[in-house]
C-alpha cells in the first residue's frame, strides 16, 4: 500500500481524460482508504432523528410556488445498468407502462408540468459512460425537451477499481471496461461542476435543483415542495418517508452526537453486528428516499470553499472486478452518497413526504407492482395508486430475478393485484392472460408449471 497505487490510479484517470477535480476527489478518498477508513458509523455515535417536518403541514402562497418553480431544474441520476436484474444497458430503457420506458415517462411528467404551469423546468440526466448513448437516443424523440442552450445530460465521472490486496488499479484483460466504476452518486456535485453545467444553470438564472433516481417514477415536479424549500431558506433538504417493516434496508438520517449535525447512514456504513439497530423501524422511523433539493448558489459556494472537492464521507464498497464472477479479483470501489451532503451544508433540513413519491424499481417484484393494475397513469403521467395498501410481492429469485426470465414467465402481462394483499410465487411457473390475485395469494412449487388464462390465485 505505497504511493505507487495512487500514482498509477491517477495516471490511469488522466490517460482516460477524467477531469482533474474528479482526480482530486479520488485522491482524497484514496488517502482515507489507505489509512483504513471504512466509513463505518457505529450506533453509539448517533441519535435517532425523530421529528422532521412533514409536507402534510405545509401551506404555500401560489405566487411563491410559481416563483420557485420558475427557478427549478430537475436532475435525474441515470448511471445504473440494473445488473442485479441481469441488464447490461441502462435500467431506464425497461418498458414500464403503456409501451413507455422510464426515460419516456419521466420526460412526459416534466412536459406535463411545464404545460400546466408555464415554468421552463429544464430536465437533465446524469449519465454514466455506460448509459449515455442509449439515453440520448431516447431523448432525441422529444425535440421540445431542451431549454435554451442547456444540455440534456452531463456525464458522471469514473475511476479505477482498486485491488483489495495492494490498492493498485486492477487489470482485467477479459473486459477492460470492468476495470472502471462510477464513484457513487456522490459524484453528482463534482460532475455538475466539472461538466460546466452548474455554471450554465446559474448563468441562466436557475436557483434550485430537485434530484432523484431515474428508476423512481414517483418524483413528479412538485410546486408545493419547491415553494416549501425556497421559503425554508435551507441550502439543502432530503425527502424522507416513514419506515415500515418492508423498508429495513433503506438508509436513514441520524443526529451525530459529536456536533449535532444531521448525517446519512447507509447499510454499507453500519457495522455488521449493529444491523439490528439499523433495521429497527421503530428506533429509526424514517428512511431516506434519495430525493434531494439543493440551492445551486449555495452548492457553488461550498465547492469553491473546498477547491471543488465536496467533502463527503467515504464508502468502501467491497466487490469483485467482474460482478457476475464471484471468483474474480476482489476489489474496492471508492464511493460516496449524494445524500451524505446533508452534513456538509450549514442549516440543511429534511421533510417527510407521501409514500407515492417513492416508487423505486430495484427488483422484478417492484417492476411487477408498477406494471400491474395496482397503479394507473393519469394525465400528468403520474403513477396513481388504485389500492389502499400496496400489496407485497415475493417472486422466487431462482426463476424471476433476471429480467429475461421474468418476461418469459409473464408473456401476456402480470397478474391483476387490485384485490390482493400479497402475492408469493415459489417455483417455476408461466402465467397466462387475465390471471387475478386475491387476498394473500400464493403459488407454490407444487402447483402446475402453466397457470392457465383467467386463473384466480388465492391463499
Amino acid at each position: 500500500m505505497s504511493t505507487d497505487g495512487l500514482s498509477l490510479a491517477q495516471q490511469k484517470m488522466r490517460d482516460e481524460g477524467v477531469a482533474q477535480t474528479a482526480i482530486d476527489v479520488f485522491t482524497r478518498y484514496y488517502g482515507q482508504l489507505k489509512q483504513g477508513v471504512t466509513g463505518s458509523i457505529p450506533e453509539d455515535t448517533i441519535e435517532p432523528y425523530l421529528d422532521p417536518p412533514s409536507l402534510d403541514d405545509v401551506r404555500i402562497d401560489p405566487h411563491q410556488a410559481k416563483d420557485a418553480f420558475d427557478k427549478l431544474v430537475i436532475i435525474n441520476l441515470n448511471g445504473g445498468l440494473g445488473t442485479s436484474m441481469g441488464l447490461d444497458r441502462a435500467k431506464t430503457l425497461l418498458p414500464v407502462r403503456d409501451g413507455k420506458n422510464f426515460l419516456q415517462i419521466i420526460v412526459e411528467q416534466v412536459l406535463a408540468a411545464r404545460a400546466a404551469t408555464g415554468s421552463p423546468l429544464p430536465l437533465l440526466f446524469m449519465d454514466s459512460f455506460r448509459t449515455r448513448e442509449d439515453t440520448l437516443e431516447v431523448l432525441a424523440q422529444y425535440p421540445d425537451l431542451p431549454v435554451g442552450d442547456l444540455p440534456l445530460d452531463f456525464l458522471q465521472n469514473k475511476e479505477p477499481k482498486l485491488r483489495a490486496d495492494d490498492l493498485t488499479p486492477v487489470q482485467w484483460e477479459k473486459d477492460p471496461s470492468l476495470e472502471w466504476c462510477p464513484p457513487g452518486h456522490g459524484d453528482l456535485y463534482t460532475a455538475l461542476q466539472t461538466s460546466g453545467v452548474l455554471r450554465k444553470l446559474l448563468d441562466a438564472g436557475f436557483k434550485y435543483a430537485s434530484v432523484s433516481n431515474s428508476d423512481n417514477l414517483g418524483t413528479l415536479p412538485n410546486p408545493v415542495l419547491a415553494a416549501w424549500f425556497a421559503a425554508s431558506g435551507a441550502p439543502y433538504a432530503a425527502e424522507l418517508c416513514r419506515r415500515t417493516a418492508a423498508d429495513r434496508k433503506g438508509g436513514h438520517l441520524a443526529v451525530r452526537k459529536s456536533d449535532g449535525r444531521l448525517i446519512l447512514r447507509d447499510t454499507a456504513q453500519t457495522p455488521a453486528e449493529e444491523m439490528d439497530y439499523f433495521t429497527d423501524e421503530h428506533r429509526h422511523p424514517f428512511f431516506h428516499t434519495n430525493n434531494l433539493w439543493f440551492d445551486l448558489e449555495k452548492l457553488d459556494e461550498v465547492l469553491r470553499a473546498n477547491d471543488g472537492v465536496m467533502p463527503l464521507p467515504l464508502i468502501r464498497n467491497e466487490k469483485t472486478v467482474d460482478p457476475a464472477d464471484k471468483t474474480s479479483t476482489p476489489v474496492y470501489q471508492i464511493e460516496s452518497a449524494m445524500g451524505a451532503a446533508i452534513e456538509v451544508f450549514d442549516g440543511a433540513t429534511s421533510i417527510v413526504v407521501p409514500r407515492d413519491r417513492f416508487l423505486p424499481v430495484k427488483a422484478t417484484s417492484d417492476l411487477m407492482l408498477i406494471r400491474s393494475d395496482a397503479y394507473e397513469l393519469d394525465r400528468k403521467w403520474a403513477l396513481v395508486r388504485q389500492v389502499e395498501t400496496v400489496p407485497a410481492v415475493s417472486l422466487d429469485p431462482e426463476h424471476y430475478k433476471l429480467i429475461q426470465d421474468f418476461e418469459e414467465r409473464f408473456p401476456a402481462g402480470v397478474p391483476s393485484l387490485r384485490e390482493a394483499r400479497s402475492l408469493s410465487v415459489e417455483g417455476d411457473h408461466r402465467f397466462g392472460a387475465g390471471v387475478v390475485a386475491r387476498g394473500d395469494a400464493t403459488v407454490t412449487a407444487d402447483d402446475p408449471a402453466e397457470i392457465p388464462d383467467g386463473t384466480v390465485l388465492e391463499g
